[in-house]
């Protein structure tokens, strides 16, 4: 009789269990690919060969940045945001390995649509001291001036009116407003969401299929930091940018349409 019901309980167990499997969803993985470029090529640093919208002939020594709060955004309306290091991934273009950014997050299967993130870090997050070690260390925003972190830092020289060879810091990150004696009376918060879809040409499928991980390149096009809507002349607007809202604002509202997503590539 023991054995009997021994038995029985054990089918029943082994029911249940096959049942939980059957009602599981199906999941994959995911890895972003973060590619730098300059009119449709790769980035290529420390060579003048690239000219703005403005004219200005410039180089490129190097671009770090934050992305964060990224969500994945389906066909069928369903989204998941990536949980993996809380969210937030820092890209150096000096550091080889943040150019592959290896997701382990569990996600549904399904056809994505959208690629939702903010640019840099948002209030809560931007905090003094959030990252202890460098790199990321290295992009602190001084505290006088709102403190946490830079959003990017895009370094460079422009061949000036003159002739001469004069370095820029595109930099983003807090802003302030001051008094008529140039005291910092409050701080403005400059990160911004993007919106990243597939070109309509492209015949890449942004796609999580069961099991599988899907390898989706996501390109920052560096000229667009200087073009639409504002114009961006090094010679008029100069090399520095921090403790300027009307600058940062104006290079934040170029940033709408920096990035964009299509299949990874390793160059």
């Amino acid at each position: 009789m023991k054995k009997l019901i021994f038995f029985l309980i054990s089918i029943v167990a082994f029911s249940l269990t096959e049942g939980c499997k059957e009602d599981d969803p199906e999941t994959g993985k995911i890895t972003l690919t973060f590619q730098e470029l300059v009119d449709y090529l790769p980035l290529v640093t420390d060579t003048m060969k690239y000219t703005n919208e403005a004219g200005n002939e410039y180089l490129v020594t190097e671009v770090q940045y934050f992305i964060s709060n990224i969500k994945l955004c389906f066909q069928d309306g369903s989204s998941y945001t990536i949980k993996q290091d809380d969210g937030i991934h820092y890209r150096d273009t000096d550091i080889p390995e943040t150019k592959k950014w290896v997701i382990d997050d569990d996600i549904p299967v399904g056809v994505i649509d959208s690629i939702v993130f903010t640019f840099g870090l948002d209030e809560e997050t931007n905090k003094t001291g959030l990252f202890p070690n460098p790199p990321e260390s290295n992009m602190f925003w001084p505290e006088e001036i709102g403190g946490g972190y830079h959003y990017m830092k895009l370094n460079g020289k422009w061949m000036s009116v003159n002739a001469e060879l004069t370095p820029f810091n595109f930099h983003l990150g807090i802003g302030q407003t001051y008094d008529t004696l140039g005291n910092v009376t409050g701080f403005v918060q400059n990160y911004f969401k993007v919106s990243v879809y597939l070109a309509v040409f492209s015949s890449f499928i942004m796609k999580i299929d069961p099991d599988q991980t899907t390898d989706i390149g996501l390109a920052m096009n560096i000229e667009s930091w200087f073009e639409t809507p504002h114009t961006w002349d090094f010679d008029n607007m100069g090399g520095m940018m921090m403790q300027n809202q009307e600058k940062l604002s104006m290079a934040c509202e170029n940033g709408f349409d920096v990035f964009s997503a299509g299949p990874a590539y390793d160059r």
